[in-house]
């Protein structure tokens, strides 16, 4: 209780004097709000008439966590069959969640719900042994989890700019306080959108129901299809992607990286040889032909392990779900006491999130740690620590207990 409270009252602090969070979501009028206690109730179909008075709920109530809804309703305060739906922006999450590191093992932890049956790494859809989908999770934001997410999300913004034509001001990209980012497109282009449409577009930067034969590889007559010769770096869209997905895997790949895929020994024998060949063929289609001992079945696998490669790990649910809620920007993480930060596309590569969300910048706190691995925050360092007390800056102490790995000590 004391720990709550203490993180409560940073919080109360933090929405006290926080002038950022005074714009809003556009059509702020238009937005249903929702919002997360400390005690774990959820108060939903919230509505502002404007920014300030969103800015004042949020000094008064200090919630764990703040959203606001994708959609525009003509009465967001209704049930939500009588919202009057009016359009909603596109949005999309990407998370370390959804995406396996080399990290998750070490680091994030889940047990069932019902059985108690527990395991290291992502979370899966349903128990192993008595098929419950309810878990009890327990994740941390690394730097590897993160530059995953990060090299996911750039990925994404690529495809949105090059192959559906929006601008880079059009496109705003936060980081969401925890262990992603999300994206956010609004305007009239996106905003008539149903789910149908909206995931015929998450389809597609996920290359769900990606098909090799029909980009001309995995046919026996594959290095005469025409279709194949349209495959060249220079092309736009997914061909132009696969293109240089099979182009630089061929480039950088070694044995055991053609194995992983489930190619056989003399296949793997005649592309390593053929290299130089190959990247010469990929980069002039003119010049491609069929390379002696690399069937088209090779080829049909190295092109859906580089359309995997290539595709952008987003929750699909998130951006067909047009009455979404998503967190709201400027405001606290009640997993890490992080904030919702925006950035511009050009500053993604240079992007720190370990610095630029940090809330809590000032005093320190003593703690008892039961268990923390290693990070940082800002350019400062902590842990590991396990069973020992400790003094802390304010912002590792405060994520530390909002992860339920430290209490306040006296």
């Amino acid at each position: 209780m004391k720990s709550i409270a203490f993180i409560q009252k940073m919080f109360r602090e933090y929405y006290a004097s926080n002038s950022s969070l005074s714009e809003g979501p556009p059509m702020i009028e238009k937005r249903e709000f929702g919002f997360a206690s400390f005690e774990g109730w959820m108060l939903r179909h919230k509505s502002f008439k404007n920014k300030e008075e969103l800015a004042s709920f949020l000094r008064d109530s200090a919630p764990r966590d703040a959203y606001f809804s994708c959609a525009y309703y003509e009465n967001p305060e209704a049930e939500m069959e009588k919202k009057g739906w009016l359009g909603a922006d596109l949005i999309f999450d990407i998370d370390a969640d959804h995406i396996p590191t080399s990290c998750d093992k070490v680091h994030d932890e889940w047990a069932c719900g019902d059985c108690g049956f527990a395991g290291k790494g992502v979370t899966p859809e349903k128990c192993p042994i008595c098929g419950s989908e309810k878990f009890d999770e327990r994740t941390w934001p690394c730097e590897v989890c993160l530059a995953s997410a990060k090299a996911e999300t750039m990925k994404l913004l690529d495809m949105l700019v090059r192959d559906f034509g929006f601008s880079e001001k059009e496109v705003r990209v936060f980081y969401s306080g925890h262990r992603g980012y999300h994206v956010h497109i609004e305007g009239e282009t996106v905003k008539s959108l149903d789910a149908v449409a909206r995931k015929e577009i998450v389809d597609y930067v996920c290359g769900l129901g990606f098909d090799a034969v029909f980009h001309g590889i995995g046919e026996k007559s594959w290095s005469m299809s025409p279709v194949l010769r349209s495959l060249s770096l220079s092309a736009s869209g997914w061909r132009g992607r696969l293109a240089k997905g099979i182009y630089n895997f061929i480039l950088n790949a070694k044995q055991e990286d053609y194995k992983s895929i489930g190619l056989k020994n003399n296949a793997i024998r005649a592309i390593m040889k053929n290299k130089d060949m190959i990247l010469k063929s990929w980069g002039d289609v003119e010049s491609r032909s069929v390379v002696k001992g690399v069937d088209f079945e090779t080829w049909r696998k190295i092109a859906e392990f580089c359309a995997e490669s290539q595709s952008a790990k987003v929750d699909t649910v998130v951006t067909t779900d047009i009455h979404r809620l998503i967190r709201l920007a400027g405001t606290l993480h009640g997993k890490t006491g992080l904030k919702k930060v925006e950035f511009s596309i050009s500053d993604i590569e240079d992007f720190d999130p370990f610095k630029s969300a940090i809330a809590f910048k000032k005093g320190t706190v003593t703690v008892f740690v039961s268990d923390a691995p290693k990070f940082r925050l800002g350019d400062e360092m902590f842990g590991p620590y396990k069973k020992q007390k400790v003094e802390l800056t304010t912002a590792a102490a405060v994520l530390l207990i909002c992860k339920d790995m430290a209490e306040v000590v006296d």
